[in-house]
Parts: structure tokens; C-alpha cells; sequence
């Protein structure tokens, strides 16, 4: 499938590079300190669970957009038989079977600037290029 050209204000970045800052198998997802912390105030806020959800979609600037969603109560600790969790110092991240064959090796992420305050993926072994905003990417 060919890349879909950039909309506006999401221009193509290089290609990803190797994680840096947090480590993860080949085989896994990784959370860095900030996705920890923000997730860890957001099981404070809540009176329940609370699991991050991230998911490959199709569509986006590049051809594939990440989504994330934010699972609380029941639906936190319930996993579908498709569905893979990934635990850091008590908070949980979950990915389905599809979705993290785009996502092996790649680290989630939290930032926050003036414009947004957002999960996000970075070091994506599997995508070769993702757009300026870094929420779609083109598989490789």
C-alpha cells in the first residue's frame, strides 16, 4: 500500500531510529519514565484500574496511525485472548496481537509541551518514516 502524502502541518521525518533512552525486547513494547508517571497520576485520579490501550490503525498522514485510549475500571483488567500486557512499576500497558506486530521493539512514550499533552510512540523499529505530528507512520 502506497504512502498517503502528508496533510498539512505533517511533514515526513526520518526514517526511526534505535531507543535511546528506555530498553525493550525485539518481541515487546517498552514504557519510558514519563508514560510510567503519567499513568501512574491517572491511576491516582481514577477510582479503579487503569490500563493504556494502543492500537495500529489504518488511515493517518503516512498510512498507519497510532491510537491510544485510555481503559479504566473493568475494562482495565480484562484482556481479550488477542490481547498482550506489558507491566512497568505497577501500571499496564495493553496491545492486541495485530497491532504490536507494527509496534515490536518501539517505546510509548508521554509528552507534553504548549501545544499538546499526548502518549506517543518513538523508536519504532517497524516503521521506516512517520510524519511531523508522529501519530501515523509508514510500515516497513
Amino acid at each position: 500500500m502506497p504512502p498517503l502524502p502528508p496533510s498539512r502541518g505533517c511533514a515526513q521525518a526520518a526514517p526511526a531510529e534505535a531507543s535511546t533512552n528506555s530498553s525493550t525486547g525485539s518481541d515487546g513494547l517498552a514504557l519510558s519514565d514519563s508514560a510510567v508517571e503519567r499513568l501512574k497520576e491517572l491511576q491516582a485520579e481514577s477510582s479503579g484500574p487503569v490500563a493504556l490501550r494502543v492500537t495500529v490503525e489504518g488511515g493517518g498522514c503516512s498510512g498507519f496511525q497510532y491510537e491510544f485510549a485510555i481503559e479504566e475500571g473493568a475494562a482495565a483488567q480484562q484482556l481479550a485472548p488477542t490481547d498482550r500486557l506489558f507491566e512497568r512499576d505497577g501500571v499496564r500497558l495493553v496491545c492486541d496481537d495485530i497491532s504490536l506486530e507494527f509496534l515490536k521493539g518501539a517505546v510509548v512514550d508521554f509528552e507534553s509541551d504548549l501545544m499538546r499533552s499526548a502518549f506517543v510512540i518513538h523508536n519504532n523499529p517497524n516503521a521506516a518514516s512517520s510524519c511531523g505530528c508522529g501519530s501515523s507512520f509508514v510500515a516497513k
